[in-house]
């Protein structure tokens, strides 16, 4: 009896002495791991993305995916109805053949305003030529006249041979005056064949710089024909999918969301006081509270500049009289380690618990 006595006021303190040893062996531990760890539950999973945007109206006409699914960067999504941009493209194609035949029509212009020069100045040298030529027989004429006078007055000459030698000596003259004339007419054809000339050369620059314009409307068009049939900008899994076939877009529509699955990475949002020992490089734990069994690892990498409240819509003006302290959180950017092996179970949004290894 007195043995029972004895382990019945004895076990309570033993269990207490336990209970007590256990409990400073982990508070212990807890203890290290917060001189070792910083840790938070303000976190989750990030991710690429690329939103599928209709740049063309039209009625949608196929829809070659399904919610949820697998893409490759490429692949054919979406058709728009095409056949308002294919006849735009066949009638841009269309005016710019015209413009080519009139372009060969202006240089034929051209060519044959050359050919019309060189006649004019072909024209022009046997002008000169000519007038040279009948200033020689002018000259002879006038000193056979002067001859014939000085004859007449000696009397020997009859007034019939200085009247022939008078009105021979004003032909030539005459003559001479005419082919002056046909060389200033020469002369002025020449300028109206170079206008001509000038004339041609400013229709082919124009209408070489209509040929831009239309040669950039077909391009247009070509693109637009090309925004008609929508593909995968990258690869990735879609969300749920904003458009079904015989819907009407608008262009800048947002028809789904693109989400790449092979990156991915994790953003903590750690308290001011926890960064006095964090740097870049340091080991992470991460947990993914949709699979707690997971275990992935990573490092920091990279600490942000700014406060998360400093990208808020409305960030907080503490420069006002009421002023509260709040203690801040600071984004840290934490890289997955052979982030290929959770392809399956990482998801862009997931919530994560962090500890990040600050101490060894």
């Amino acid at each position: 009896m007195e043995e029972k006595s004895g382990l019945r006021t004895f076990l309570p303190r033993i269990i207490i002495g336990v209970v007590l040893l256990v409990g400073g062996y982990f508070g212990y531990q807890a203890y290290r791991h917060g001189q070792q760890y910083e840790t938070t539950d303000n976190a989750q999973v990030e991710g690429n993305s690329a939103p599928v945007l209709a740049r063309v109206a039209g009625y949608v006409t196929a829809v070659n995916v399904d919610d949820y699914a697998t893409v490759k960067q490429g692949q054919q999504l979406i058709t728009i109805d095409p056949q308002e941009y294919d006849v735009a493209l066949a009638q841009a194609e269309a005016d710019y053949q015209q413009s080519l035949a009139d372009l060969e029509n202006a240089r034929a212009d051209l060519q044959n305003a050359q050919a019309n020069a060189r006649n004019v100045a072909q024209n022009a040298r046997v002008a000169q030529s000519n007038a040279q030529v009948q200033a020689a027989r002018r000259d002879k004429a006038q000193q056979d006249l002067q001859r014939d006078q000085n004859l007449y007055k000696e009397q020997s000459l009859t007034r019939k041979q200085l009247e022939d030698s008078q009105n021979n000596a004003e032909v030539q003259r005459r003559q001479y005056d005419a082919n002056v004339e046909q060389i200033t007419l020469a002369q002025t054809s020449q300028s109206v064949a170079q206008a001509g000339i000038a004339k041609a050369q400013a229709n082919i620059q124009k209408i070489q710089a209509v040929l831009k314009v239309k040669q950039a409307a077909i391009d247009n068009a070509k693109l637009k024909v090309g925004y008609a049939h929508i593909a995968a900008p990258i690869a990735g899994k879609i969300g749920r999918k904003n458009v079904v076939v015989g819907q009407y877009v608008q262009p800048g529509q947002n028809l789904f969301t693109i989400v790449a699955d092979s990156t991915f990475w994790v953003v903590a949002n750690f308290k001011e006081t926890q960064l006095e020992k964090m740097q870049v490089g340091q080991q992470v734990d991460i947990k993914l509270d949709a699979y707690p069994e997971l275990d992935i690892k990573g490092r920091v990498a990279s600490l942000s500049d700014a406060t998360g409240a400093r990208f808020a819509l409305l960030p907080a003006d503490n420069a006002s009289g009421n002023f509260v302290k709040i203690t801040q959180r600071v984004p840290v950017k934490i890289e997955i380690l052979n982030p290929e092996t959770y392809k399956n179970q990482l998801r862009a949004g997931l919530s994560v618990d962090a500890e990040v290894r600050v101490a060894n």
